[in-house]
């Protein structure tokens, strides 16, 4: 089973907000999720992201991919970073 990192989509029309979910890769984008691990809200003036740092670690070590986005948003947290020193 391939498992992706990526961003579900919620909230209303014209005002977005995502969950960062850990779902099978051959599920729908807003369907089946395994586990949620963080949030986005772009809207918001300063960009609000949070995110489990331990839980987005510990699914990047079981093999989980990130989505270009998603990767984005783990770069400008730092945990990409905390991956690649982890690994090494």
């Amino acid at each position: 089973m391939a498992v992706k990192i990526r961003m579900k989509r919620m909230g209303s029309k014209r005002n977005p907000f995502y969950r960062i979910v850990v779902a099978d890769s051959r599920s729908p984008r807003d369907g089946r999720f395994i586990e949620q691990i963080g949030t986005y809200n772009p809207v918001v003036s300063p960009v609000e992201v949070k995110i489990n740092e331990e839980k987005a670690l510990d699914w990047m070590t079981k093999g989980a991919k990130p989505s270009d986005t998603v990767r984005n948003l783990f770069s400008k947290q730092g945990i990409m970073k905390k991956f690649h020193e982890q690994k090494n």
